[in-house]
């Protein structure tokens, strides 16, 4: 089983802070590590995936709970 290195709660934030808190928090783990971010704003669903591609970072999950936040877990590259 994975471990989370780090959570990053970026939940009521907008556009485009849980972006940045999550690559202040990627740069600061090593490679291989899991981040999960937890996040309220609709446009991470869109936004998250997007950004994982573009920086070359592994998307590993993505689930919505039904009290509105959206979890990701990313692996740093």
């Amino acid at each position: 089983m994975a471990v989370i290195a780090r959570t990053v709660d970026a939940r009521g934030q907008a556009c485009p802070g849980p972006l940045v808190m999550l690559a202040r928090a990627l740069g600061e783990a090593a490679p291989g590590d899991l981040l999960e971010l937890l996040a309220t704003d609709p446009g991470s669903r869109s936004d998250v995936p997007s950004w994982a591609e573009l920086s070359g970072n592994e998307l590993v999950e993505v689930d919505t709970s039904t009290d509105g936040v959206f979890r990701y877990v990313v692996r740093k590259a």
